[in-house]
């Protein structure tokens, strides 16, 4: 065999070409022979004119029906030159786009006007197939591989769709610290509706990591929210949703926040050793200098201090503090997956006061001072009801409790204690009422009042 019977060959192979004309790709449409094509298959170069007179009649250009089924317009055009057919979970959008039913729809599909079929020539223009069947030697070939490479960069998905996907998924990171989980997490769930619309999509290899990795945010954010009502079982499916599209587009950091948002989930609901190990292997997994290596290590801490390992615990941070100290303030240190360093104070808060060590008061005062004062207001109300928590927490431990139930009351009527947290202030409000003070009866009034309703599959 010839060099050009081997071309010949492998093109065939690649493109799907048989005796009798050529096929292309994944839609099953057919270059060449019509007599080739399988049955009820409109031959390629059919157009679709009635459905294009349909969306002219329902006072739409192409722009606007692809705006409208928040898709882009190329696909539009796809549609009515029958090159490709809408995908199911459109249609009933598309349908009622064009104000007529599914059945009519599927007509307007159905229906074909055959036009010439354009070819590719060698030197770039435009030529008719005129023969009943398409032949490729080894100049076709070179044509062929022009026309995959082509097709390897055609994309559905545009940059402006794909970058504004992306700053909705850093809006939503930046309002978790300042917006009840309830009303967040039906924002986020539709945007991960719009991901698995799009995933379908023919797009470039760059346009669908891009996608994939940012998917993946949302779909960790998710699972953060669920967490944060206690909806144990939505939460994970999020995460393993997460860790997927982490695996796929190789993005080692959504992969290490997986890990680290599993531990924080189990910390909450006494898997203390459990957390632990989660923890450290989020930092075995985490780029080095990123914010999730640093999360990760802060929540090895808190996991030793819950389980009363004093040196481990001072070790942890230690650790946490060499990671921040040349760390400059983030553009948005409000932003959920993005470190602040001024975390790292409410950090060590938080977890001086489980190991029960007494300078927990002094770094959960700063924390709440600093929080207080922030330019234009409170930004983050939620961490400062925790920092709240754990300077009574530090009160208790002072033999203080009247001071404790203070902060602690300030704390529960915040309305600023998620669910996953609760249990944060049940051990504050059992100090208070273990101690027997007459502040107590205000405490346990605002307890009862506040208290969480139980999500159906709260972790254990």
């Amino acid at each position: 065999m010839g060099t050009h019977g081997v071309c010949g060959v492998v093109v065939r192979h690649l493109w799907g070409i048989g005796r009798h004309g050529l096929r292309v790709g994944r839609t099953g449409r057919y270059r060449g022979n019509p007599d080739a094509l399988p049955e009820g298959a409109p031959p390629m170069g059919s157009k679709r004119v009635r459905f294009a007179q349909r969306r002219k009649a329902a006072g739409l250009s192409q722009e606007k029906l692809a705006e409208r089924l928040m898709v882009e317009r190329s696909t539009v055009v796809r549609w009515e030159s029958g090159a490709t057919e809408p995908q199911p979970w459109i249609r009933p959008a598309l349908a009622a786009a064009l104000n007529v039913t599914a059945d009519e729809l599927q007509t307007l599909l159905d229906e074909t006007v055959v036009a010439a079929v354009p070819a590719v020539s060698r030197d770039g223009g435009a030529a008719l197939l005129t023969s009943p069947a398409a032949t490729v030697d080894g100049q076709d070939a070179e044509m062929a591989a022009i026309e995959l490479a082509r097709r390897i960069e055609a994309s559905d998905v545009s940059d402006s769709t794909l970058g504004r996907l992306e700053q909705v998924a850093d809006q939503m990171a930046m309002a978790y610290a300042r917006t009840p989980p309830k009303e967040l997490l039906p924002q986020v769930r539709r945007h991960l509706a719009y991901v698995s619309a799009l995933v379908d999509a023919r797009m470039t290899l760059t346009h669908r990591r891009q996608l994939l990795v940012t998917g993946g945010w949302l779909a960790l954010l998710a699972a953060t929210l669920h967490i944060d009502l206690r909806q144990g079982d939505a939460a994970r499916a999020w995460l393993r949703t997460a860790e997927q599209m982490a695996g796929q587009a190789g993005h080692a950091e959504i992969a290490a926040w997986c890990l680290e948002t599993r531990a924080w989930e189990l910390l909450t609901a006494g898997g203390y050793r459990e957390a632990l190990e989660l923890s450290q292997r989020a930092q075995a997994v985490a780029p080095v200098g990123s914010s999730a290596l640093i999360q990760a290590t802060a929540q090895e801490g808190r996991a030793w201090a819950r389980m009363g390992a004093a040196s481990e615990t001072r070790s942890s941070l230690a650790r946490v503090d060499r990671l921040v100290s040349n760390l400059p303030t983030p553009d948005n240190p409000e932003h959920h997956y993005r470190y602040d360093p001024a975390k790292a104070v409410s950090y060590t808060a938080t977890t001086l006061s489980w190991v029960g060590d007494s300078a927990a008061e002094g770094f959960a005062r700063i924390a709440i001072r600093e929080l207080e004062s922030e330019p234009g207001g409170v930004s983050r109300p939620r961490r400062v009801a925790s920092a709240r928590l754990d300077l009574g927490l530090a009160l208790l431990a002072a033999g203080r409790p009247d001071e404790a139930s203070s902060e602690a009351l300030a704390a529960v009527t915040s309305g600023r204690i998620v669910p996953s947290n609760w249990w944060r202030a049940v051990e504050v409000f059992q100090g208070v009422t273990q101690a027997g003070i007459p502040e107590a009866t205000d405490l346990r009034d605002a307890f009862e009042a506040h208290r969480p309703k139980r999500s159906k599959d709260s972790v254990a």
